[in-house]
């Protein structure tokens, strides 16, 4: 009769461990779902020097990013890039995914010189995007700050 009183007592232990186990789970569950999700960099941005315009948008899997929209004094032509194309509508940032930690990596290209580096891109607590371009590593490379644009853009890319 003892080992029956004893195998109850475990089978009671069971069912509390299993309860707990299960409340456990719930919570992490719970948390998981109200944890806030970093902001996504989808948006329109004035770059850090306030001359150019980019907008980011999805492209198929991953996040791109083109000129909308360029400072430039009346009757300016329009910029080109190093192979004389027109700098309005280009797209210098591709194939931009998601990590883990929130950061979207992807490339980005330099539409004077055409040199294409590693970027990193992340929205700060502050709304801002920073954009961190980089050889290799991100420790050897350099952050701008862009900021959301709110202003008006003409079809040929001039700032409003």
């Amino acid at each position: 009769m003892a080992g029956s009183t004893g195998s109850a007592a475990m089978a009671g232990a069971d069912r509390v461990v299993a309860r707990a186990c299960r409340w456990a789970l719930l919570g992490i569950v719970l948390a998981m779902g109200t944890a806030k999700a970093a902001p996504s960099p989808l948006g329109t941005w004035q770059i850090e020097n306030g001359r150019g315009v980019i907008a980011i948008a999805q492209c198929g899997d991953a996040l791109c990013g083109r000129i909308v929209g360029i400072d430039r004094d009346p009757g300016t032509p329009m910029p080109t890039d190093v192979h004389g194309r027109s700098q309005c509508g280009l797209t210098i940032i591709t194939d931009a995914t998601r990590s883990d930690d929130g950061a979207w990596f992807g490339q980005i290209t330099d539409p004077r010189s055409g040199n294409t580096y590693q970027a990193k891109l992340w929205v700060d607590d502050q709304g801002n995007l920073n954009l961190r371009g980089y050889l290799g590593i991100p420790l050897f490379g350099q952050t701008q700050v862009w900021r959301p644009y709110t202003g008006e853009l003409s079809p040929e890319c001039d700032l409003a």
